[in-house]
């Protein structure tokens, strides 16, 4: 009888084990999503992912799905959370839920320095090689199918499966433009500084959020929005339906914005690499913050 309870209770402690969350995210796009030489994921949204599951009490594990598998990857319930700068849009509603916003973006359009366009001439299609690119299933993409195409201008456009892989094509001179959001288009030019330029912004005022299933059948919405909060970000309404995302001063998310929006990519890498285990071993988020700031600020 006593080794009987002890079964049971071992298996009823067992059965409350928490389960480890899968986080799908369309890596690299920095510096929202980046990975080092010997394959650890990091980034913007990976570790904001990351300090939500450590305040939030659960475990994740990050997994590399291309950006247009993601959505259905979380509809069939092979991925529990995606994290990978997703645009909260009515249609994408139909078919998911999104947490509350925690960051908002505007698109640019990136060309070479050499080109001589413009952001008119270059989205007009007016460029050598009269096209423009933008990753699958992206607001970049959609915005020249919304806004060019339906209004008839007559420019080229070459959807890619990835970001990176546009970029390239920009730097080899087989496309004219790359239409992605502005923190990545900054990115992107930092690794080609005498090769790429900004063009312009496209002001499309979208809002970045986390992503489940419809009907959050894992609970996970109240908990990463309680987690946000807690890390420093408010929402407020506004009329229209606009919001204001507030950050906290000396929060953490304060803190990863700065460490992840201006300084250069590879000391960015540098410095993941020497402060990682305070996160990732540790999960002490206060000290990960200050030893990256102490790298790169």
């Amino acid at each position: 009888m006593a080794v009987l309870s002890l079964v049971v209770l071992l298996g009823g402690g067992l059965a409350l084990a928490e389960k480890t969350y899968i986080v799908g995210s369309d890596i690299p796009w920095a510096p929202f999503q980046m990975i080092t030489d010997d394959g650890e994921f990091f980034g913007f949204d990976l570790d904001l992912m990351r300090a939500i599951a450590i305040t939030a009490g659960f475990e994740i594990e990050i997994r590399n799905i291309a950006f247009a598998a993601l959505i259905g990857s979380v509809v069939a319930g092979k991925v529990d959370i995606g994290a990978s700068g997703f645009t909260i849009t009515a249609e994408r509603e139909e078919a998911i839920d999104f947490s509350k916003p925690y960051y908002l973006s505007n698109q640019a359009v990136v060309i070479r320095k050499d080109s001589g366009l413009n952001i008119v001439t270059a989205m007009a299609g007016l460029g050598p090689n009269l096209a423009v690119g933008a990753q699958h299933g992206t607001t970049g993409l959609w915005w020249v199918e919304g806004n060019l195409h339906e209004a008839g201008i007559d420019v080229a456009l070459k959807g890619y499966e990835t970001y990176p892989t546009a970029i390239l094509d920009l730097v080899a001179g087989r496309i004219d433009a790359v239409i992605q959001d502005e923190p990545a288009s900054r990115a992107a030019i930092s690794a080609f500084p005498d090769i790429l330029t900004i063009a312009g912004i496209i002001h499309t005022y979208e809002y970045f959020g986390f992503l489940v299933a419809e009907g959050d059948p894992e609970g996970l919405l109240p908990r990463i929005n309680d987690a946000l909060a807690t890390l420093g970000l408010t929402v407020v309404e506004g009329p229209g339906g606009l919001q204001e995302i507030v950050v906290e001063e000396g929060s953490f998310i304060e803190g990863l914005l700065t460490v992840y929006f201006g300084p250069d990519l590879d000391e960015i890498t540098a410095a993941w690499e020497k402060s990682k285990d305070l996160l990732l071993v540790d999960g002490d988020l206060e000290a990960f913050i200050a030893a990256m700031q102490a790298e790169l600020l």
